[in-house]
């Protein structure tokens, strides 16, 4: 079997490659490396440099299974520059489901977000709640699954939506994790917090989180369904601030902790999510998949995993 991956030169998406070559898949990868990296991506995958905002980015690409899970993940920035999101989340999906249609691949997995549900009003979120996304990259992520299950239910093919809650470990190059060790890493005596710190979220682990999507995968190909939805997360959360609090103490750090919040509800930024806990109810029932770290232990792994990256200290 010949799996496609685009964005398999960025964080999720080199990992996930990882596992696709060490299990014996055929892997072609697909990335333009505007926030990927040449050297995340396994030497035994075939690696074209191609940009999905051109329609003809697949000639010569073929594959049974296609993982899209190139976009730009930046929600601050959908904010601001909602162009962004939509050229390089929204059309960059349509081009590739059209190479899917178009060349006959069998099944598509779609990195989507726990950001669909904006702020949910059950949580932990079943797959059941209602698309309600409060920024311009989780209604970029609700339409790519709405434009998949169209597909999949048009044109013959299946669709697996991934709705991702934070994922994090080693290349990491976004998100709050990284955010405090790079701000640490250019002042060491503050740090500065976006938000009230009492946000509260969910974090899994880069291991974990691909056991899970290979699991969902797995599960669809079996089912005899054109589109899943299936919500990949873990079982707790934890505040901004106690992340604040690790990513110092693992730099060997004790710096000033300054609060800045953005909206009066103590947001970090407007579209941001307060809390998020996903429910992975449905696919550790379907899967028999777990975690097997909790959100705290993945940040804190996280956190040693990109110092080590990152930062160099200077205590012995």
């Amino acid at each position: 079997m010949k799996i496609v991956v685009t964005g398999g030169a960025g964080f999720i998406g080199s990992h996930l490659v990882d596992r696709l070559v060490a299990e014996g898949y055929e892997v072609v990868v697909v990335d333009n490396l505007s926030s990927g990296r040449r050297e995340y991506v396994n030497k035994a995958a075939e690696l074209h440099i191609r940009d999905l905002k051109d329609p003809d980015w697949g000639v010569g690409i073929r594959g049974d299974v296609v993982f899209h899970f190139a976009a730009n993940p930046e929600v601050r920035l959908s904010t601001t520059e909602p162009v962004v999101h939509f050229n390089e989340n929204i059309l960059a999906t349509f081009h590739v489901l059209e190479w899917a249609r178009h060349t006959g691949v069998r099944t598509v997995v779609f990195a989507s977000s726990s950001t669909v549900y904006g702020d949910a009003e059950v949580i932990p979120t079943p797959e059941e709640e209602p698309y309600k996304p409060i920024s311009v990259y989780g209604a970029a992520k609700a339409a790519g699954e709405v434009m998949c299950g169209a597909y999949a239910r048009l044109y013959g093919m299946r669709c697996l939506a991934v709705r991702y809650a934070n994922i994090v470990g080693p290349r990491l190059r976004h998100g709050v994790i990284y955010d405090f060790i790079m701000k640490l890493k250019r002042n060491p005596n503050v740090l500065e917090v976006l938000g009230d710190g009492t946000q509260r979220k969910s974090y899994l682990y880069i291991k974990d989180a691909v056991d899970a999507t290979l699991a969902a995968w797995r599960k669809l190909e079996e089912l005899n369904e054109p589109f899943l939805a299936l919500n990949v997360g873990n079982v707790d959360a934890v505040r901004v601030l106690d992340i604040a609090q690790i990513v110092a103490e693992v730099m060997g750090l004790k710096p000033e902790i300054k609060l800045v919040p953005a909206t009066p509800d103590g947001r970090g930024w407007p579209g941001d999510v307060k809390y998020m806990t996903l429910s992975i109810t449905k696919l550790m029932r379907l899967t028999g998949w777990k975690p097997t770290m909790t959100s705290v232990e993945a940040v804190r792994k996280t956190a040693e995993d990109l110092a080590r990256e990152l930062w160099e200290p200077t205590r012995p």
